[in-house]
Protein backbone atom coordinates (compact mmCIF):
# COMPACT_ATOMS: atom_id res chain seq x y z
CA UNK A 1 0.00 0.00 0.00
CA UNK A 2 1.46 3.17 -1.19
CA UNK A 3 1.02 6.35 0.48
CA UNK A 4 2.20 10.17 0.22
CA UNK A 5 2.17 13.00 2.70
CA UNK A 6 2.59 15.65 1.41
CA UNK A 7 3.89 18.76 4.78
CA UNK A 8 5.31 22.21 4.62
CA UNK A 9 2.88 24.45 2.94
CA UNK A 10 1.78 27.71 4.03
CA UNK A 11 1.23 31.26 4.35
CA UNK A 12 4.18 33.61 3.11
CA UNK A 13 4.79 37.18 1.52
CA UNK A 14 6.02 37.62 -1.86
CA UNK A 15 9.80 37.14 -1.87
CA UNK A 16 9.17 34.60 0.24
CA UNK A 17 10.57 30.67 0.65
CA UNK A 18 8.87 27.50 1.76
CA UNK A 19 9.95 24.04 1.44
CA UNK A 20 7.39 21.00 0.91
CA UNK A 21 7.90 17.89 2.10
CA UNK A 22 6.28 14.41 0.71
CA UNK A 23 7.44 11.46 3.23
CA UNK A 24 6.38 8.34 1.04
CA UNK A 25 5.92 4.67 2.28
CA UNK A 26 5.35 1.92 0.05
CA UNK A 27 7.34 3.35 -2.78
CA UNK A 28 10.85 3.76 -3.28
CA UNK A 29 11.30 7.47 -3.97
CA UNK A 30 15.44 6.78 -4.60
CA UNK A 31 14.41 4.63 -7.64
CA UNK A 32 10.56 5.90 -9.08
CA UNK A 33 9.97 9.17 -10.55
CA UNK A 34 7.95 11.39 -8.86
CA UNK A 35 7.00 14.86 -9.46
CA UNK A 36 5.31 17.87 -7.40
CA UNK A 37 1.54 19.15 -9.34
CA UNK A 38 -0.29 22.16 -7.94
CA UNK A 39 -3.66 23.33 -8.75
CA UNK A 40 -5.76 26.38 -8.25
CA UNK A 41 -10.06 26.70 -8.17
CA UNK A 42 -11.00 26.36 -11.48
CA UNK A 43 -8.07 25.45 -13.39
CA UNK A 44 -6.12 21.83 -14.16
CA UNK A 45 -3.91 20.22 -11.69
CA UNK A 46 -0.17 20.99 -13.69
CA UNK A 47 3.28 19.75 -13.17
CA UNK A 48 5.56 22.32 -11.28
CA UNK A 49 8.51 19.96 -11.08
CA UNK A 50 9.60 16.32 -11.63
CA UNK A 51 12.28 13.90 -10.72
CA UNK A 52 13.66 10.38 -12.06
CA UNK A 53 16.33 8.81 -11.06
CA UNK A 54 19.01 10.83 -12.53
CA UNK A 55 17.36 13.84 -13.74
CA UNK A 56 14.61 16.24 -13.42
CA UNK A 57 12.29 18.42 -15.09
CA UNK A 58 10.68 22.30 -14.02
CA UNK A 59 7.42 24.45 -15.22
CA UNK A 60 9.09 27.02 -17.36
CA UNK A 61 7.06 29.04 -14.55
CA UNK A 62 9.36 28.24 -11.54
CA UNK A 63 12.45 27.30 -13.55
CA UNK A 64 15.63 29.19 -11.54
CA UNK A 65 13.45 29.33 -8.39
CA UNK A 66 12.08 25.84 -6.95
CA UNK A 67 14.34 23.01 -6.55
CA UNK A 68 13.12 19.28 -6.41
CA UNK A 69 15.35 16.95 -4.56
CA UNK A 70 15.26 13.46 -2.58
CA UNK A 71 16.50 11.78 0.44
CA UNK A 72 17.19 8.66 -0.22
CA UNK A 73 17.63 7.43 3.72
CA UNK A 74 14.24 9.61 4.64
CA UNK A 75 12.69 8.22 1.59
CA UNK A 76 11.30 11.80 0.72
CA UNK A 77 10.66 14.20 -1.83
CA UNK A 78 11.13 17.88 -1.40
CA UNK A 79 10.46 21.18 -3.23
CA UNK A 80 12.33 24.17 -2.46
CA UNK A 81 10.63 27.27 -3.66
CA UNK A 82 12.12 30.83 -3.73
CA UNK A 83 11.18 34.23 -4.71
CA UNK A 84 7.48 32.76 -4.24
CA UNK A 85 5.31 34.67 -6.26
CA UNK A 86 1.25 35.31 -5.30
CA UNK A 87 0.55 33.35 -8.82
CA UNK A 88 2.67 30.01 -7.08
CA UNK A 89 -0.69 30.38 -4.72
CA UNK A 90 -2.25 26.77 -5.19
CA UNK A 91 -2.43 23.55 -3.63
CA UNK A 92 0.51 21.33 -4.07
CA UNK A 93 0.61 17.93 -4.56
CA UNK A 94 2.84 15.21 -4.46
CA UNK A 95 2.89 12.20 -6.94
CA UNK A 96 4.46 8.78 -7.64
CA UNK A 97 4.69 6.94 -11.04
CA UNK A 98 4.09 3.30 -10.27
CA UNK A 99 4.91 2.42 -14.07
CA UNK A 100 8.44 2.63 -13.61
CA UNK A 101 8.90 6.30 -14.50
CA UNK A 102 6.31 5.31 -17.39
CA UNK A 103 4.58 8.80 -17.21
CA UNK A 104 1.71 7.69 -15.44
CA UNK A 105 0.72 9.12 -12.17
CA UNK A 106 0.03 6.57 -10.21
CA UNK A 107 -0.26 7.46 -6.41
CA UNK A 108 -1.32 11.02 -5.41
CA UNK A 109 -0.85 12.78 -1.88
CA UNK A 110 -3.61 14.66 -0.29
CA UNK A 111 -2.19 18.00 -0.96
CA UNK A 112 -0.39 20.83 0.84
CA UNK A 113 -1.78 24.29 0.38
CA UNK A 114 0.72 27.74 -0.45
CA UNK A 115 -0.36 30.80 -0.25
CA UNK A 116 2.01 33.81 -1.22
CA UNK A 117 0.25 37.53 -0.86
Amino acid sequence: HVQLVESGGGSVQPGGSLKLSCVASGYRVKSGCMAYFRQTTGKEREVVAATGPSNTWYADSVKGRFAISKDNAKNTLYLQMNSLKPEDTAMYYCAADGTGCGGRWTYWGRGTQVTVS
